[in-house]
């Protein structure tokens, strides 16, 4: 039968796996391994499958030298100790060590303790909601674990705690949504924490052929939009991403300095504002989408470049939500530059023969800007070229591949290619990545937008006009801009992801669990001090103010100190012995002087005799008022006379 402290270790040292498992993904594998060895050799001797370590001067160096060893491991693995993820592996790796020397229930209370950091850690980490499960049973098993150790000397039940656990458990989260709603919070980013890269798809600040027709196969969710007021029509939803306008005959990249090159020129609004709020999932990018043509930034670590890009100060390494509003309309009656011009216009001599032929071809039968690209246009619709994820290989002059050889391609592969003639024939041209369309979750009311809706167009500047977007895959394959890629391409994609989007069970399935992550990423993780204000406006106080914050905080735990200690109060009464119970237990404390205490197991006859033995002289006496006893506590319902006679021997008893 496995002892009481080994229970308690056993109990420890699981609840410390179990938040190893949560920091999964920010703790590197190799801490994680640490952390995972250490709890199965605990537990080993916890169950005496395993000899103890033992303590000396010469092991405590061999410590000190292990600790020493991990903490410089960690600080050369993120160059830092500081940081969330450079924080939770030094925790993981120091925590493993304590394990090794845990031997006390002191030493399993720090080693619950660890366990309880590393599980904030994880929630700070992520707050995804398939999460939250996970979490509250983690707390659960923190709570009986704390009662297992604390019990550590006595026998215990699992069982036991495991309710005492779920009870705690479950009075504690009236107070933990009381501290949510209404415990005051201040305005900007409350956890200044490094976080590490995160490994993510999207789009690049540079596109080569290829690139977004390999993004089009990616079912994740890029983000999701919730508009105010009606959705724009589907063949304006085209939001905006990285600028690119450097091309070298294979690939557009966006200009290292940011683009910033030339001054841009002001852009005067057409029709309406539409506004919307944007929840990004982490990209690793710096870059922002907004509905072009976005007004302005729609936040402070947040600027606009001059080619109308939302551009962050720091990468997008966790859920982002901001409000945006936007035009989908836009014209300029100022000119561009000359640095402008020529910069936009800027072509390798070298490459792409056969396109540059092309564009002058139609330049010299054209008149404006403005005919020459309808010309353009014109030549994409009518010479057979085909949308397709599977366009073959590319050579370095791949406009020229594209137009001449192949004729098949993505949407990439046109943007570039129209953008190149555009160039070749005096038009600046520039191509611009992001997203178009989207799907509709009516159960969220918000547009869901994936990688696979991933795109590319062409801006082009005309006087009179300023820059004007050109899509000439809506030429090409027109239903684009009706229906997304799964639609359209259905036999080029994985047939998994296929088979969820076309079946309505499953589609519908995923819908509303998206609607239910994008509820609590709405209303829970980005609930903030706005937040917090409108909920004092919903309860009836119109200027909320830090001041009502307190008091309604204050109001609500005096609330539920009330609540607890009525609970707990009533727990006691039901527990407290009655009349004779009390009686009996008086009685039993004269006597401990006599025979000493009264085991828990021993029944009042067995401890009369043990009385009688040790004072003779107590002998009637202990057997009659072992025998009222017995008859009051077991026999037919006492009446009041029979329990005040027997209060009166006890008070009479004298030792």
């Amino acid at each position: 039968m496995v002892s009481a402290a080994a229970r308690a270790s056993v109990a420890a040292s699981s609840l410390f796996a179990a938040s190893l498992v949560l920091t999964l993904g920010n703790a590197p594998l190799w801490c994680l391994g640490i952390g995972l060895a250490a709890v199965g050799w605990r537990i080993g001797v916890a169950l005496g499958r395993i000899g103890l370590i033992r303590r000396g001067t010469g092991l405590r160096f061999v410590f000190g030298a292990i600790t020493a060893i991990l903490a410089l491991a960690v600080a050369a693995n993120f160059h830092t100790l500081n940081g969330l993820s450079a924080g939770t592996a030094l925790l993981v790796v120091m925590g493993a060590l304590k394990l090794l020397e845990s031997r006390t229930r002191r030493d399993d209370s720090i080693v619950i303790g660890v366990a309880l950091f590393l599980l904030l850690a994880a929630a700070l980490a992520g707050q995804s909601l398939w999460r939250i499960p996970l979490y509250l049973l983690t707390v659960w098993g923190a709570a009986a674990a704390i009662a297992l150790v604390a019990h550590g000397d006595a026998l215990f039940p699992t069982r036991a705690a495991f309710r005492i656990a779920g009870r705690a458990t479950l009075m504690s989260i009236p107070l933990a949504l009381l501290c949510f709603a209404f415990f005051p919070r201040i305005a900007g980013q409350f956890w200044a924490l490094q976080r590490g890269a995160v490994a993510t798809t999207g789009l690049s600040d540079e596109m080569t052929p290829g690139n977004i027709d390999k993004l089009a196969t990616e079912y994740d969710p890029a983000f999701r939009v919730r508009f105010e007021g009606s959705l724009p029509p589907r063949e304006a939803l085209y939001f905006r991403g990285p600028v690119l306008n450097t091309f070298d005959g294979l690939t557009w990249r966006r200009a290292r300095s940011g683009g910033a090159l030339y001054v841009g020129t002001p852009m005067m609004p057409v029709g309406d504002a539409v506004r919307y709020r944007v929840t990004l999932e982490p990209t690793n990018q710096p870059w922002l989408f907004a509905l072009d043509t976005v007004d302005a930034s729609p936040r402070r670590d947040v600027y606009l470049t001059h080619d109308r890009q939302l551009i962050s100060t720091s990468p997008v390494n966790s859920v982002l939500s901001y409000d945006a509003t936007s035009h989908l309309v836009t014209h300029s009656s100022g000119s561009l530059s000359n640095l402008g011009r020529r910069y936009e216009t800027r072509l390798p001599l070298d490459r792409n023969p056969r396109a540059r032929a092309l564009a002058l071809d139609l330049r010299a039968r054209t008149g404006s800007d403005a005919q020459f690209a309808r010309a353009a246009l014109d030549w994409f619709r009518t010479q057979g070229l085909e949308y397709t994820l599977e366009p073959g290989t590319t050579s370095i002059d791949s406009v020229d591949t594209t137009l001449f050889d192949t004729r098949r391609g993505f949407c990439g592969h046109f943007a570039s290619a129209y953008a190149t003639l555009m160039r070749a024939g005096g038009v600046p041209a520039r191509v611009v990545t992001g997203y178009l369309g989207g799907e509709w979750n009516p159960v969220g009311g918000y547009l869901l937008v994936r990688q696979s809706e991933a795109h590319a167009w062409t801006e082009i500047w005309l006087d009179g006009q300023g820059w004007t977007r050109v899509d000439p895959t809506a030429v090409v394959a027109p239903e684009r801009l009706q229906r997304g890629v799964y639609d359209l391409m259905a036999n080029s994609l994985p047939a998994t992801s296929v088979f969820f989007h076309n079946n309505p069970f499953f589609n519908r399935l995923g819908l509303l669990w998206d609607g239910a992550n994008q509820w609590w990423q709405a209303n829970v993780v980005d609930f903030n001090l706005r937040s917090q204000f409108d909920l004092l406006n919903k309860l009836g106080i119109d200027s909320p103010q830090w001041q009502h914050l307190g008091w309604a905080f204050a109001v609500g735990l005096i609330a539920w100190i009330v609540w607890v200690a009525l609970s707990l109060r009533r727990t006691l009464a039901r527990g407290k012995p009655d009349r004779v119970g009390r009686a009996w237990l008086r009685a039993t404390r004269k006597l401990a002087r006599v025979a000493g205490p009264r085991a828990a197991s021993e029944g009042p006859y067995d401890f009369a005799r043990r009385v009688a033995a040790a004072r003779p002289d107590l002998g009637a006496r202990m057997e009659s008022l072992a025998s009222n006893y017995a008859r009051l506590r077991f026999g037919p319902a006492a009446n009041r006379e029979d329990v005040a006679a027997f209060e009166r021997d006890v008070r009479r008893l004298a030792v």
